[in-house]
């Protein structure tokens, strides 16, 4: 069995997120904004968990409590998107009002060979999806 990454994540006081770590070893990110301080800290961390990826993983957005994506939402994305370590990792995101999941869709075809992404309205239908066997994207 191998051991967990640690999470290296402390909750900050203005900061509208939220990470666990998954049981698969994977990150499990809960939004309630995207306001800049919000999505400042996002980038900052998941620059640094990429960093030292190592393994094939599964990372799962909650964004259902979000009702847009701001421009600077999706910059950052396409940034994080642009890391060659996304090659390691599946996301599920989990999104329920239109203008956000335009938005990602938006975003996933401005970087097809980023990430393996798929969009969802329900965390049971991302769980399903996440749960597939994993394999390398070269």
């Amino acid at each position: 069995m191998s051991t967990l990454k640690p999470l290296n994540w402390i909750p900050q006081a203005g900061i509208g997120y939220t990470v666990v770590r998954r049981p698969d070893g994977g990150m499990h990110f809960t939004f309630i904004d995207a306001s800049t301080a919000t999505l400042t800290h996002w980038r900052k961390f998941a620059l640094e968990h990429l960093y030292d990826s190592d393994r094939l993983t599964t990372n799962l957005y909650d964004l259902r409590a979000l009702t847009e994506l701001p421009p600077m939402a999706l910059q950052y994305a396409a940034e994080v998107n642009t890391d060659p370590s996304v090659r390691n990792v599946r996301l599920a995101i989990v999104a329920s009002q239109p203008h956000v999941v335009e938005a990602l869709r938006m975003l996933g075809a401005l970087n097809p060979s980023g990430v393996e992404m798929a969009l969802f309205d329900t965390i049971d239908a991302a769980e399903a999806w996440l749960s597939r066997p994993l394999t390398l994207r070269v």
